[in-house]
């Protein structure tokens, strides 16, 4: 029986990393925090080293750092991690002292200077704290210091989360357009199934980061000191994807895992962008994890804009939410697909009266025209 022949496997991408020049590191609370037992002062010593080794050779690196709150629990002797946010904010606080001190003091024996960013999502959602943010990150880059970044666990709220670290690291990436992204973790990589539960789960060395199929792959539940998991590492490399950066997901208890990393050794899961970058104001626009409100459109409209034609009013057949003008949205089809957001030139109230109108009806419902287009296709990003 004539059996097909295989296609041959696809060139390696892992000359990507090898090659990228300013990489975001992510570690994650199970590595800083062994398990939970506390600060892992030997894992942050070693990480500091392998990032010094890497800064070295000309490399530009952020670290992205959790573990406040696991570190703040050890501290305050609690077992399971609280529900109540006073409770996770405290932790975060007493927590986030000695994050800092272990840091500061390793990378100080490797003579690197560090700086301690805290960022919350309205931080990265305001254009021009956006702005000051990448600022104050490439400045200390060009300083030659390594920005040690967390999430402000001390006063964020659940309605202005990241939702978790892998996030934080893809928004990062994509903020100061790194070449890389690497996901230090417990696990090996991605598998096609849960190797807990499948032994014999095919492992996913490289792969391009839109495949579709990989989300499914990912799915499980977070350790009970994180809020993320696989799942949320691939949509991070998602994400970074965006601005054009390569995402490795790697076992950071691996000797030398973060220096493998970036010399192009065969170790983790590749997860390489494929795409064009969008630029700057588009990616930050696509960053937006909280959006005031949505426009539902009809099918023409949709044809419109992936044609890189501006929303119109005539396409808006509802609009969803209060908002106001400059607001940030999301367009959604008939079927409650987003499949683009984008900066509103009118507010919700004024976008209900004008839906379903002509660009000529505007200045007749209002009593003034502010512009033609609700979203201005420069103020527009397909999703």
């Amino acid at each position: 029986m004539n059996v097909p022949a295989r296609p041959p496997p696809l060139p390696s991408m892992r000359h990507q990393i090898e090659n990228a020049k300013r990489i975001v590191v992510k570690v994650g609370s199970a590595l800083v925090t062994n398990n939970g037992e506390g600060l892992d002062h030997a894992f942050i010593a070693d990480c500091a080293r392998q990032i010094a080794s890497l800064h070295q050779s000309g490399r530009e690196i952020l670290l992205v750092s959790s573990g406040a709150i696991a570190a703040g629990m050890q501290r305050l002797g609690w077992k399971q991690r609280p529900h109540a946010m006073h409770e996770l904010q405290a932790a975060a606080a007493v927590g986030q002292m000695g994050l800092a001190q272990a840091y500061e003091s390793n990378f100080e024996k490797m003579q690197l200077r560090v700086a301690q960013i805290l960022l919350t999502h309205e931080d990265l959602a305001d254009r021009t704290r956006y702005l000051n943010a990448r600022s104050t990150l490439t400045t200390l880059l060009e300083l030659g210091v390594v920005p040690i970044i967390n999430e402000n666990d001390t006063v964020v709220t659940d309605e202005i989360k990241f939702g978790d670290n892998d996030t934080l690291g893809a928004l990062v990436a994509n903020l100061v357009e790194a070449d890389a992204l690497i996901i230090l973790t417990d696990q090996d990589g991605l598998f096609e199934a849960d190797p807990r539960s499948k032994p014999d789960a095919i492992f996913v060395a490289e792969g391009q980061a839109d495949d579709p199929r990989y989300e499914a792959m990912a799915g499980g539940a977070a350790s009970s000191l994180s809020r993320g998991g696989m799942i949320t590492k691939i949509r991070a490399a998602q994400r970074a994807a965006k601005s054009g950066a390569h995402t490795l997901i790697v076992n950071g208890r691996t000797p030398n895992s973060l220096e493998k990393s970036a010399t192009g050794f065969e170790i983790g899961t590749l997860l390489f962008a494929a795409s064009t970058p969008l630029a700057a104001r588009k990616q930050w626009l696509a960053d937006h994890l909280q959006l005031a409100g949505d426009l539902v459109l009809d099918d023409g409209a949709v044809n419109a804009l992936r044609n890189g034609k501006s929303l119109l009013p005539v396409g808006v057949s509802a609009v969803v939410g209060e908002f106001e003008r400059g607001a940030a949205v999301r367009c959604l089809d008939a079927k409650q697909v987003e499949v683009a957001r984008g900066l509103v030139n009118y507010s919700s109230s004024d976008a209900k009266r004008i839906a379903k109108r002509g660009t000529q009806e505007i200045e007749r419902v209002l009593g003034y025209l502010n512009d033609d287009e609700l979203i201005h296709r420069d103020n527009l990003v397909l999703m």
